[in-house]
């Protein structure tokens, strides 16, 4: 499924620029000083969008090779409490398990597996944003390591 949003996404943007890209080549051509102004930021704006999508898939990329790779070593975490029909930890089984994983992670500074379990147990417990700072912080670990 995200792998067709994230296709979707980027034909948009495709789309987006070239029919944009063309609006913006007649507002610069029109020499007026606010139509160039606009003109720029059409282009601009557009490889802005660019560098955050191909920003968001290389993160994609690099946590689904460390997700697999973890789970080929039979490392990733076990379901250990009962999950809400949308696969999230029943919320007050969480926070136990957030700290423990935090825990583990924190006394395994330079393990990027122990960091990474922390972030599927941070997103399970529905914490995104904190998910996606411990596996950026485990991708970095896997690079330090190669």
């Amino acid at each position: 499924m995200t792998r067709i949003a994230v296709t979707l996404i980027g034909v948009s943007l495709v789309l987006y620029f070239v029919l944009i890209g063309q609006k913006a080549i007649l507002l610069i051509a029109s020499g007026e000083p606010v139509g160039v102004a606009m003109g720029v930021a059409l282009i601009v704006l557009p490889l802005i969008g660019v560098w955050a999508l191909a920003r968001e898939i290389q993160f994609g990329v690099e946590a689904e090779r460390l997700g697999t790779r973890l789970d080929s070593e039979g490392g990733m975490p076990a379901a250990e409490t009962d999950l809400t029909p949308s696969g999230r930890i029943a919320k007050g089984d969480a926070e136990t398990l957030v700290e423990r994983y935090t825990a583990e992670a924190d006394a395994a500074d330079d393990d990027w597996r122990a960091r990474y379990r922390l972030g599927v147990v941070q997103d399970a417990a529905g914490r995104r944003k904190d998910a996606r700072a411990s596996i950026r912080a485990a991708i970095r670990l896997a690079k330090q390591k190669a």
